[in-house]
């Protein structure tokens, strides 16, 4: 990561609303399918392909995840609904405990962690995410599990 020099971004964004719209789809699907609220795909494609800057495509994220988070779960509340034997106090494959214990939690850590992005440069921002992301990639295909690192 030292080695390699990450692209200058300009803080204007590229002024196409239909290639916007268009990225919606695929972004909408994805997160649907890895229970994922977006940000991990749609931040790399505003910094990168839509020249927003770090800090812009981290808000941005986090408001589009609203949305595509409450329509992951109004699917997954629905496509349940008629599945029997689900845990108590399920509405679907919602387990509403745990969605509360999620939501009271994850809401004012959100905010302190978004109070800390703005004191934080977009290029040590920028460097966070990607150090996140290969993580999670390294995580997700059980590179840790193999050289037997307990991550």
């Amino acid at each position: 990561m030292a080695l390699i020099k990450l692209p200058e971004v300009d803080e204007g964004p590229t002024e196409q609303p239909a290639i916007w719209v268009c990225w919606g789809f695929p972004v909408g699907l994805v997160s649907g399918l890895l229970g994922i609220g977006g940000g991990i795909i749609m931040v790399p494609v505003m910094s990168m392909g839509f020249k927003l800057g770090m800090h812009r495509a981290v808000g941005t994220s986090l408001a589009m995840m609203i949305f595509t988070s409450f329509g992951g779960v109004m699917g997954y509340l629905l496509n349940g609904l008629a599945i029997p034997d689900l845990p108590p106090y399920s509405l679907g494959y919602v387990h509403l405990p745990v969605s509360a214990c999620l939501a009271l939690t994850s809401i004012p850590v959100a905010q302190l962690g978004a109070s800390t992005a703005h004191r934080v440069p977009a290029r040590w921002l920028r460097a966070i995410f990607i150090a996140v992301m290969v993580y999670v990639a390294f995580k997700m295909v059980g590179v840790f599990d193999w050289l037997c690192v307990p991550l």
